[in-house]
């Protein structure tokens, strides 16, 4: 299905973008490609790994570390807790960087059974205005993996903003490339009013539409519709 256009529009401040823009980008993306069923996993536990483990890796890597896992017998938190550093990073070894990201998933679950017993249900009833800041201060957890697990793992209304987030509404000029992480976060927040079905969609299909047009270096504007409508080539 052809895209409609949806970005004619001039470079603004973030302090004057306003909702009816940022739904109608929404409603043009569902249009494409419709809904995309983020985050694929077989358990809220499994969100969260996957989470910390996909940072600076592509899916593909984190899915095999993740079958390493389930094959171990560790994709559950009492076995990952107890299961020893080396053995962690091995088995993780496909995602990349897997001793730090076997340090980092120990840090959370040093985090997860002190403050919640290793109780999931426990954690998801806390509220997000006194949750994230705790996961942001669990060592190795940055903005983007503690929003990522705030929804798609836990269902909180935490926007999460990525490099297509800000590639695509840099491009589309709603953003000058010069805001930063919480900046970003706080136009879609403030615009979108607190819905995590909503958040969930919205980010996937961005991350959608820049996997298969809207590339880093190389846009693909001969096969997106949009490209006429862009700011930048």
């Amino acid at each position: 299905m052809k895209c409609r256009c949806f970005c004619r529009l001039k470079k603004r401040s973030m302090s004057t973008i306003i909702r009816s823009e940022l739904k109608g980008v929404y409603r043009t993306l569902f249009s494409c490609y419709g809904p995309q069923g983020w985050w694929p996993a077989d358990s809220v536990f499994e969100v969260i790994v996957g989470a910390i483990l996909t940072q600076n890796t592509a899916w593909g890597n984190v899915e095999k570390a993740i079958l390493n896992l389930k094959g171990a017998g560790i994709m559950e938190p009492d076995a990952m807790r107890k299961v020893r550093l080396g053995k962690l990073a091995r088995l993780i070894r496909p995602s990349g960087y897997y001793n730090l990201k076997a340090r980092k998933l120990k840090s959370f679950m040093e985090f997860f059974y002190r403050e919640y017993g290793g109780d999931l249900k426990l954690m998801k009833r806390e509220r997000i205005e006194t949750l994230r800041p705790k996961l942001l201060s669990v060592w190795g957890l940055g903005p983007e993996t503690v929003d990522s697990i705030l929804l798609y793992a836990l269902g909180k209304p935490s926007f999460v903003v990525d490099a297509y987030t800000k590639r695509l509404f840099n491009r589309l000029g709603f953003l000058d490339g010069s805001e930063d992480y919480g900046e970003v976060k706080k136009i879609f927040e403030d615009n979108l009013g607190r819905n995590a079905k909503l958040y969930k969609e919205y980010h996937a299909l961005i991350v959608e539409h820049c996997k298969r047009f809207c590339l880093k270096n190389k846009p693909d504007c001969r096969g997106c519709d949009v490209s006429h409508s862009c700011m930048k080539p």
